[in-house]
């Protein structure tokens, strides 16, 4: 009885070991193609098709380097305008806090209400002007920086090589 039970045990664990371990059998079914002639145009057509995707393949370092190249200098050339304009900024930044100290001080040694009322005009004229004539070098430097990177982007990505490698082979 003993021997019955252990064959009986292990033909389940084989039956359950190769039921639940064994993969299915995939395979990529094979057809034979027919056997035609292809007419000569489509054969032509494919040739310069297969010509053309080879040649165009063979450009593709060039016109990437260009990109990479046309992207440095653009970077450049932004990077250069942004640190010139926080530069501005900042110079903007230190004349009005000197200004205001200034005009604290001024304050300072008022003797009446109307003498302070007219610094604080006269201040705030000052100010204005001021804010208007920093107002207009920021967008003078902020468009400088601009048309220069877009100079540089015009005269580098318009070159032949470039017209040349867009246009498809005719």
């Amino acid at each position: 009885m003993t021997e019955a039970t252990i064959g009986a045990n292990n033909a389940r664990t084989a039956k359950r070991t190769s039921s639940s371990f064994s993969t299915p059998n995939y395979e990529m079914p094979k057809f034979d193609l027919p056997k035609m002639e292809m007419p000569e145009a489509f054969r032509e057509i494919a040739e310069k098709g297969v010509a053309q995707a080879k040649d165009n393949f063979e450009k593709i370092p060039a016109a990437a380097e260009e990109a990479t190249d046309l992207l440095k200098g653009t970077y450049t050339t932004a990077a250069r305008g942004a640190t010139d304009y926080n530069r501005k900024v900042i110079e903007i930044a230190r004349t009005n806090a000197n200004a205001a100290f200034d005009y604290a001080y001024e304050l300072l040694g008022a003797k009446s209400p109307s003498e302070f009322i007219e610094l604080s005009t006269a201040h705030a004229r000052k100010q204005f002007e001021a804010m208007t004539a920093q107002t207009e070098e920021l967008t003078e430097l902020a468009q400088k920086v601009t048309t220069e990177m877009a100079a540089k982007a015009w005269r580098q990505g318009d070159t032949k090589e470039t017209h040349m490698s867009a246009r498809p082979n005719r």
